[in-house]
């Protein structure tokens, strides 16, 4: 099979695509013939050596897909060949066939075709446990989201919509914000013009936002603290600007309010029952066409270069997948 293959970190022309041999599944494990691979922003991280969990070499990027189940292994219930399915895989993911664990593998809805599936997973997974175990979004409270048309930024403004709150959407271009709107934002805020600590509290009259979802970090997240309600949450959930801000923790005194860390892989980990439950309430809210994943650019396994360049170049939008097989 081919697969792309990382061998020493560097930018995305240091990576190869390789004929590589077929994988086998162990105990416990599933093979899945791949049809698309969801590209994150951590996926560039990894292959750069900056990213918190590094691989040993050689190994294959790519942490989310969507394919069809070929074979499964010993210990594994619930699943069959055949079935149409998204995975989880911490690596691997950008290749023509994949072995991953039968925990990390979900049926999807027959009306869901591959690419969506393999853009919904993590985007949407880490939205919903955000903003409903670690924010606990409530209706009519205003809902400030960064990066609101990136990956996880959008799947949020979505979400925020089916909680019932009041979705301020922040980006850094017109553009950006056009497709928040498109996808249900009340509010937008280009915070590439003035200031965002200004703005937010305009907007709401001078309280702040009751939750800030943060995939961005950096500057902005310095705004953020100082434009939070009372009782307010600070959802950290990445640092796609590149900078890891530090938290003057006099703000959380004096606003009341928490910082509160999105780890959503762990959370997959410690509780699978709950995080089994949302992937539930996820699909039902694609079959009620109440969430609607964008997958904006699609690249055939050949341009893998291209295609994590665009989160170099920071310009994602909505999903970046490759298309892996057709159909």
């Amino acid at each position: 099979m081919k697969a792309v293959v990382c061998r020493s970190y560097g930018p995305p022309e240091n990576l190869t695509l390789e004929d590589v041999p077929d994988p086998a599944p162990v105990r416990g494990q599933v093979l899945i013939d791949v049809h698309a691979a969801g590209l994150n922003f951590p996926d560039v991280l990894q292959i750069a050596g900056k990213y918190q969990f590094q691989p040993p070499f050689p190994f294959t990027p790519g942490s989310e897909l969507a394919g069809i189940v070929i074979e499964v292994g010993d210990g594994v219930s619930g699943l069959k060949p055949g079935d149409r399915v998204m995975a989880l895989t911490g690596t691997g993911a950008m290749a023509e066939r994949a072995v991953v664990d039968g925990s990390a593998v979900d049926v999807i809805p027959d009306a869901m075709d591959f690419n969506t599936a393999a853009a919904l997973g993590i985007a949407y997974g880490t939205s919903y446990h955000a903003l409903s175990q670690r924010a606990q979004l409530r209706l009519g409270e205003n809902l400030l989201v960064l990066g609101a048309s990136g990956g996880v930024g959008l799947a949020a403004v979505e979400i925020g919509k089916t909680f019932g709150a009041r979705v301020i959407a922040g980006a850094s271009t017109d553009q950006k914000l056009s497709i928040a709107k498109e996808h249900g934002a009340d509010v937008l805020v280009n915070y590439s013009r003035g200031s965002l600590k200004d703005t937010i509290k305009e907007l709401t009259n001078g309280k702040g936002a009751d939750v800030i979802f943060d995939p961005v970090g950096g500057e902005l997240f310095d705004q953020c603290t100082r434009c939070i309600n009372w009782n307010g949450r600070l959802l950290v959930v990445g640092f796609a600007g590149g900078t890891i801000p530090k938290y003057p923790v006099n703000l959380a005194l004096l606003k009341g309010c928490q910082l509160v860390g999105v780890f959503w892989g762990e959370f997959r980990q410690r509780e699978p029952e709950v995080y089994r439950e949302n992937c539930r309430s996820l699909f039902e809210l694609f079959q009620q066409g109440a969430i609607k994943p964008l997958v904006s650019q699609a690249f055939p396994l050949e341009r893998y270069a291209d295609a994590l360049n665009v989160f170099v170049n920071r310009q994602a939008i909505g999903k970046i997948v490759l298309e892996i097989r057709q159909g």
